[in-house]
C-alpha cells in the first residue's frame, strides 16, 4: 500500500528539509512510523498529541522529533493553529475568549483532596473560572457534617461535594447521608481513589492494579506498578499525562458536571 518501503532505511534524515508539517486536527488518522501504532488524534498540546487505537487503546506521543505515516506517507504533527469551529477548553465546552475574572459565587464545590483538586483543575478550570466557582478540598470526609453546619448552605448559597468511593454501604456513603439537604449534593465516583479516574491507557499501564486489604493505595499502587517514586511524584506522572475529559473514566466526568450545575444552575449571586 506505501509507494516505497519507509521503514527500511533512516528516511527522516534524507527527507528532512522536505516532510510536510500537518496540523494535529482532532480525529486525523495517522501512524507512528516508529512503532506501528495506528490510531486517530484524541488530543494535542504545544508538547504532545494523543492517539486512539479502533480499540480505544491510547498512547502518548510528543511533537518532536517523533515521525508519522499520513496515507502510507511520511509526516511531522504539529499543533493546529486555528480551526473553523469554535475553541473548546479541557472540559469539552466552548472556551470563553478574552475571560475576564469574575466575582465568586457564595457557592462552593469540595473535593476530598489536592490530588482530586489539581485534576478538576487541569480539566475544568476554565469553566468554573466562567462561572465564578470557587474549589477547596477537605482532605477527607469524616469531618464533613462539621464543614456543612460551618458552610450553613442555603439558597444562593449551595455546597456541592465530590467524594472518592461514594458505594453502597461505605462509610462515605453514611456520611453522605447525613448532609444531605435542598441546598447540599453529594456526590462520588465508585474509585478509591481519584488517580484511578484516569484511565490506565492514558497513564501508561494496563490496568490499576488492585491493592489488598490494609496496604496504603497509593503505596500499593506504586510498589505493584515498579515505580521508584514517592505519591507526590507518581501524581505528578500522571496527571501529566492528562490533557483533556476524553482521558478520565466517565463515571467522574458526569459527577463534577453534575457539580457544577447545581452551584450554578441559576444566577445564584
Amino acid at each position: 500500500m506505501y509507494e516505497r518501503d519507509v521503514l527500511s532505511e533512516d528516511w527522516r534524515r534524507p527527507l528532512r528539509g522536505k516532510i510536510p508539517q500537518i496540523p494535529a486536527e482532532l480525529d486525523l488518522v495517522v501512524e507512528d512510523a516508529d512503532g506501528g501504532f495506528c490510531g486517530a488524534v484524541v488530543a494535542c498540546d504545544k508538547e504532545a498529541v494523543t492517539l486512539e487505537d479502533r480499540h480505544g487503546r491510547r498512547r502518548l506521543f510528543p511533537l518532536a522529533p517523533a515521525a508519522f505515516l499520513l496515507d502510507g506517507k511520511p509526516v511531522t504533527l504539529v499543533r493546529p493553529s486555528g480551526s473553523s469551529g469554535p475553541r473548546r477548553s479541557a472540559s469539552g465546552s466552548i472556551a470563553v475568549e478574552g475571560l475576564r475574572a469574575r466575582v465568586a459565587r457564595e457557592s462552593r464545590i469540595y473535593v476530598e483532596g489536592v490530588h482530586d483538586a489539581s485534576l478538576v483543575e487541569k480539566i475544568w478550570g476554565h469553566d468554573l473560572r466562567v462561572e465564578g466557582v470557587v474549589v477547596e478540598y477537605l482532605e477527607g470526609v469524616d469531618h464533613l457534617p462539621e464543614i456543612v453546619a460551618e458552610f450553613g448552605p442555603e439558597p444562593g448559597r449551595r455546597l456541592g461535594v465530590l467524594v472518592d468511593h461514594l458505594v453502597p454501604g461505605s462509610k462515605e456513603s453514611r456520611i453522605a447521608a447525613q448532609v444531605a439537604g435542598p441546598d447540599v449534593l453529594v456526590v462520588g465516583h465508585p474509585y478509591v481513589d481519584i488517580w484511578q479516574a484516569v484511565k490506565p491507557s492514558v497513564a501508561g499501564i494496563a490496568a490499576w492494579p488492585v491493592v489488598p486489604r490494609g496496604v496504603p493505595w497509593k503505596e500499593g499502587v506504586i510498589a505493584a506498578l515498579g515505580w521508584r517514586r514517592d505519591p507526590a511524584e507518581a501524581w505528578r506522572h500522571i496527571l501529566g499525562r492528562v490533557s483533556t475529559y476524553a482521558d478520565l473514566e466517565p463515571e467522574l466526568l458526569a459527577r463534577v458536571e453534575e457539580l457544577i450545575d447545581f452551584v450554578t444552575v441559576q444566577d445564584l449571586s
